[in-house]
Parts: structure tokens; sequence; C-alpha cells
């Protein structure tokens, strides 16, 4: 994948000469998913790398002055320090994929990335599939490059108010300070981009991050060339200003395409994760035509069959759709730079099933795409359902599925990951989507693996109370705030979590369904259960927000003593501890809404049990004997939610608190220890991206070079 680009962070200070790698392993999150990495900044100051929120651009630039110096005549760390660098060089110089099983190189254009906290540009899962498909191209060598949105005001902070609604407050990125990169021009200033074809002039400045050896480029409209409007284009993920939202995917699609050609960064194969950048098509189109003299039906063709569209939603009515006149406003005078008409272009986004509604980015990106896939085996037969006039012409086979898989060395808590590196063997990231591999789980010693679950469990207790005693000494809250906050856990007592998007369709309010039956379960006095949610509303979704007021005051109610506990604005740092201090992951979506549902797969892998009805991927994770599986559809609140406290009184509680003469839940162990042997391989990134690769980038690799080779006998 040609091309080069110089870049810099303005933040990072000089480094003493003997440490002078430590700002290029700083400035690659690499480190994020590998311990050494970790533990190497924390060594250089444990308080100050707890206090810049593991941030080491941040932790390099707060230190006292000489403290660097001091340390590289320190030879234990120095010691530590050459050792990473070295595993660090390593990883970088590794060969990549080659001969057949390596494909082309790959475009990845997604609205949202998450990578690590410290680069708040995500809201959820979408963002989270989309950085661990970069990690674990990374890992494997494949040939990738990202493009998204630098998002100066994040997403949103959520802050839950005394009454508990969700308050938003701008969660804004100091981006010199986070571990990212200008990208500079030949004249070493920051390189900038004219989004073609909008008119007046857009403009965008471009950032890289390197995650591991795929390097991430976002775009950033908040520069000074623009108006004070275009400069909000990219100010937050997800704007619900229609005619905003309708610009922000002009830019991502068509501005991300043109840094790629600017930055001289050749690639085969677009893959569009989502509806959000698919005006990279048109313009996709637009360069077969110009460079490559097609006609515009050949290069229609070859972009359709060069391009992958992955989808998510089990609706149609979840997808982004502009009106005509919108589209006319825009795009004009584009459509004809492409030799089209307007009828020809608003017919890529014409649903037929609601011609007259617009122009339906989903739409384009199924059109447009002639390799499309769903995100699981049960959304594939939904997406087909919903989409089958679409692609009537195609037949039902036009929609595959790559069920989507979570990057394991980041999800994988550290402790349990020594412990797999003891019992799997050292290279068993190599090779972790075999699953005779992790037959050997079950000579995990039950007291270690169940020591390591505990102290998981009081570190996410102790995580929760320390933020509780943050928000009392900034803003000296209620003590029954404090108290609904989750100030009250007791790691020794069952524990069942629900951290997902707050919105209608995944039921966060089921477990609350019936009050008097929930009281008895959590305040048994023998076995109690305590409940813990999280999860951001959408800044637009009211409904969502009344969820979380209700679950809120639900949790303030006495009656519960402190056993239900709302937590507030969730992201990956706070996720990681609910993911493998809960006990039991709840999932409870309305049937068939659940396209995926990655949290439960990194819930599993740390031996988090999955209890969950029968949507999204546990349909292909539950084998009968690794978790629990409960409702049927259509969904019934009332039924499912009286099959959830069965299953929680007549299974659940006596499992957890049954004792083997040792002292240890022997049974729950056990189910742990088939949970993660069993979903593992089958639902890591690895596996997902095999299947892209063998489903998708490598069909379209051997298209693309008998185009190549026709080409050069026409020549």
């Amino acid at each position: 994948m040609p091309g080069k680009d110089p870049s810099a962070n303005l933040a990072l200070p000089e480094l003493p000469e003997a440490l002078s790698g430590l700002g290029e392993i700083a400035l690659n999150l690499w480190w994020t998913w590998n311990p050494a990495g970790k533990n190497l900044f924390r060594l250089i100051n444990p308080y100050l790398w707890k206090e810049s929120g593991h941030n080491p651009i941040r932790l390099l630039k707060e230190l006292p002055a000489g403290t660097l110096e001091w340390l590289s005549q320190d030879e234990n760390f120095m010691r530590e320090y050459r050792y990473v660098k070295a595993l660090f060089r390593s990883y970088m110089e590794s060969d990549g994929m080659s001969g057949e099983s390596a494909p082309l190189p790959i475009a990845y254009f997604c609205a949202e990335f998450g990578l690590h906290h410290s680069v708040p540009i995500y809201s959820g899962g979408l963002g989270f599939l989309a950085g661990d498909i970069l990690k674990e191209a990374s890992d494997m060598g494949l040939p990738m490059v990202g493009v998204g949105f630098m998002y100066p005001q994040g997403y949103v902070r959520q802050v839950i108010g005394s009454d508990g609604w969700q308050n938003g407050a701008n969660e804004t990125i100091d981006k010199d300070t986070a571990p990212i990169e200008r990208v500079l021009d030949e004249k070493g200033e920051h390189f900038t981009i004219q989004v073609p074809f909008i008119d007046p002039p857009v403009y965008a400045s471009v950032w890289k991050i390197n995650v591991g050896r795929v390097p991430l480029y976002l775009l950033d409209t908040d520069i000074e060339q623009n108006d004070p409007w275009d400069r909000q284009i990219s100010s937050r993920l997800y704007t619900p200003d229609l005619n905003q939202r309708l610009r922000q995917q002009i830019v991502l699609g068509i501005g991300g395409y043109r840094v790629l050609e600017e930055l001289g960064i050749d690639y085969s194969i677009l893959h569009l994760n989502e509806g959000h950048p698919a005006f990279a098509l048109f313009e996709r189109v637009r360069r077969f035509i110009e460079k490559e003299n097609l006609s515009l039906d050949e290069a229609i063709e070859r972009v359709r069959q060069s391009s992958v569209f992955t989808t998510h939603t089990p609706l149609q009515a979840a997808t982004d759709v502009y009106s005509f006149d919108m589209m006319s406003h825009y795009f004009s005078d584009y459509w004809q730079r492409l030799g089209m008409d307007r009828e020809r272009f608003i017919s890529f986004g014409l649903n037929p099933d609601a011609p007259h509604a617009g122009f339906n980015m989903t739409v384009l990106g199924l059109k447009l795409c002639s390799q499309r896939n769903a995100v699981s085996r049960k959304h594939r037969d939904v997406t087909r359902q919903i989409w089958a006039k679409v692609l009537e012409e195609e037949g039902e086979e036009a929609i595959d599925y790559v069920t989507n898989g979570v990057h394991l060395p980041t999800w994988v808590g550290d402790g349990l990951r020594e412990e797999l590196d003891r019992t799997l063997g050292e290279a068993w990231l190599g090779n972790q989507d075999d699953s005779d591999l992790w037959s050997r789980i079950d000579e995990l010693d039950e007291a270690t693996i169940w020591k390591l679950h505990y102290d998981y469990k009081v570190r996410m207790v102790n995580q929760i109370r320390e933020r509780v005693r943050r928000k009392w000494s900034d803003e000296g809250i209620d003590p029954v705030i404090a108290m609904a906050e989750g100030v009250m856990l007791d790691p020794d007592v069952l524990t069942i979590g629900f951290a997902r998007r707050m919105t209608s369709y995944k039921r966060p309010e089921l477990i609350l369904h019936d009050l008097d039956r929930l009281e008895k379960i959590v305040n048994d006095f023998a076995r109690p259960v305590q409940i813990v949610f999280a999860g951001k509303a959408h800044p637009a979704d009211n409904p969502g927000k009344q969820i979380i007021q209700h679950i809120f005051k639900t949790a303030q109610d006495r009656r519960f003593r402190g056993r239900i506990a709302f937590v507030e604005d969730y992201g990956e740092e706070i996720a990681k501890y609910l993911l493998r201090g809960c006990d039991v992951w709840l999932n409870n979506p309305q049937i068939p809404m659940e396209a995926c549902g990655t949290s439960g797969m990194k819930a599993s892998v740390n031996g988090t049990i999955h209890c969950s009805v029968p949507d999204g991927w546990w349909p292909e994770g539950f084998d009968g004997s690794n978790g629990w599986s409960f409702g049927r559809e259509p969904s019934d609140d009332a039924a499912d939610a009286a099959a959830l406290y069965d299953l929680i009184e007549k299974e659940i509680v006596p499992l957890f608190y049954t004792l083997d003469d040792g002292g240890l839940p022997g049974g729950w162990i056990r189910k742990m220890k088939r949970l993660i042997r069993t979903v593992s391989p089958a639902f890591g990134a690895r596996r997902m991206m095999k299947e892209y690769s063998a489903k998708f980038y490598l069909p379209i690799s051997r298209r693309v070079k008998g185009w190549e080779a026709e080409d050069g006998k026409k020549c």
C-alpha cells in the first residue's frame, strides 16, 4: 500500500537520547493491547498514569522536570524499556501476509472508531467493531488503511441529574495531548484538503492514529479556513440536524476518498462499515472513469465488484434518508461530472419499499456493492427479508453474513491472559481461532480462575466507588444519589450486569418489570442479588432518557437496599471493569432487533456468563451448557420477564451460591470454563477477519488481478 506522510504530535516533549524510542511507542496504540506496553508507562509514574486517563502523551507532558533524565539512568527501568522497545520493533517489522493468502490493499471507511478512551471518537458497538477490525488487521498483517472522522467534541459525556435525567456535556478532545498525530504537507504544515464538489468550499485537516501497523486517517473540519457552520460538520457524532449530517457524510465519503488520493495511498478493495461513508462509492466511480478511461457502466460494475458493504441495522427505519431536494442541492453538479442525469443518480438510493421517502444511504451501499454482509446468521435472515425488493434480481444469496468478533488481546483481562499463556502456551494468540487449542481450558485450576474473577469483581466495585467519591468531592452529591450510583455494591454478592446503549428496543427495564418479585430476589437474606446498569441514550432519544430515569429512580428506592446501581458515563474504560467483574451479562432486546451484540462476547471471553434471549450472535454461540437462553420470538415483555425471574431463582442463584467441599462454586466455575472455551475461538476477531478474507477480500483480489491483466493486454 504505497503512500507516505510525515506526521507530528506537537505536545510530545523532547526525550533523552536513551529514551528516544518512547515517543514512537506512545504514538502507536499497539501499547493498548500489549500488557508490557501499558506497564512501561505505568512504571514512569503510577499516579500520573492513572490521572492522565492512561494517555501516554499527557503523562509525558505532565511529568515533573528531570523525571525522564532520571529514569534514563535507572537500570531497572531501562531494562524494561529496552524489552518493550524490542517487542514493539519486532511487531512492526514482522512480515505481513504474502502469497495467495494475502489480499490486495483494503480501505476501510467508518463513521466512528473505538480504539481507546484517550481518543473518544466513538459512541458504541459500531465503533468498537471498527477498532477491533483495524487491530486484528494489524496483528494478521492485512494491508489495510482506515478512514474516519476526528470529532473535536466527541460523542456525549453523560451526567445524571438528581432527578435521574441524562444531561449531556461535551467531551472535548485535546487533540495535541492525545496519542494522535497531525499529518504534515511538504511545507511541514498541517495537511488540509478541499472537499471536492461542495460549494462554498469546505476544508478538512487530516490527523493520523497508528493502530499497530494500520494507519487510521481522520478528517477534521474544525479549522480556521472554514466558516463557523462548516467548522461544526465534524464537531460531534451523529448530529440530529439532517442537513448537517448529510454534509458530514459527504465529507467522510468524498473527502475521505480524496485524502487517500492526495497521500498517494493505493488500494484495490473498498470496505464500508454501514452506510454513513457510502458516497465514497461515487468517488470511486469517478476515479475509474477519469483515471482508467472506463465508461460509466464499466466503472459502476468495477466498483460493485470490488467493494464490500457491511450492514448492522435490522430495520429500514433506522437508516439515513435524505430528501431529494437536499440531494439536488449538493449533487446537481456532481452527477453531471459522473455523466449521470438526476434520475439515474437518485436511483442508486431509491428504496422500492418507500420510493418517495428520499435518498437512502443503506440502499446506496447495497446497490453499489455486490459483496454485502450482515453481522450474524440471524441478522442475515432478517436483512434478506427487509431488503428483498432492493435485491430481488439477485435473490436471497445476495447477502451473506460474517458474524462479528472481538479483538481478544484488547478485551481479555491481563490476569486471565497470563493464565492463558501458562495453560495454552505463549503462542496461543497466533492460533486463537483453533477450537482444539482451547480444550486445555479444562486444565485451568478452579481456585485460580475463581480468584482471578473475584479480583476483577473487587476492582469493578472499587472503581465504581471511586467514581462516586470523585463526583461527591466535585459536586457534593446527596447520599441517596451515591447509593443509586453504586457505592453500596458488595463483591461477595451475585452481580448481574446490563450495560449497553439505552434505547427502547434493548429493553433495559425488562428485569424491573415486576418490582415486588425483584425485591424478593435482590433481598434474599442468604442468597442476595445485585444489578449494575450502565449506558448512554442518544442525545435526541428522549424515550431512552426516560428509561435511564426510571432505572435511576428504582436504584434510589430504599427497599432495594443499594443493590441496584446505575453507573454514570459508560465508556470503554468502565466497560472493561464491568465486563470482567460482573458474574452474569444480561441481554434482552426485542427479537429480532439485535444485529449481533459484541458486549456479550467480550464478557464471555473473560468468564462472565452470558444470559440472553436468542437473538444476535447468541443463537450461534449458545450450546446449551455455556450460559443461559430465555424468551422467544415474538418478544413479550411480561412473559420474558417471568422467564428471566424463573431462571434467576431456579438456576442462576442456586448455581452461584452452591459451594463444594473446597468452598468454591464448582458448577459455576465449570460453566465459566465452558463459556471461555467455546466463545473465544469462534467469536474472536481472528475468525472474523479470516472470514472477511475468504468470502470477500481474496475473491475481489483475484478479480482485480484479472482486470489488471486484461487492461495490460489492451495496452
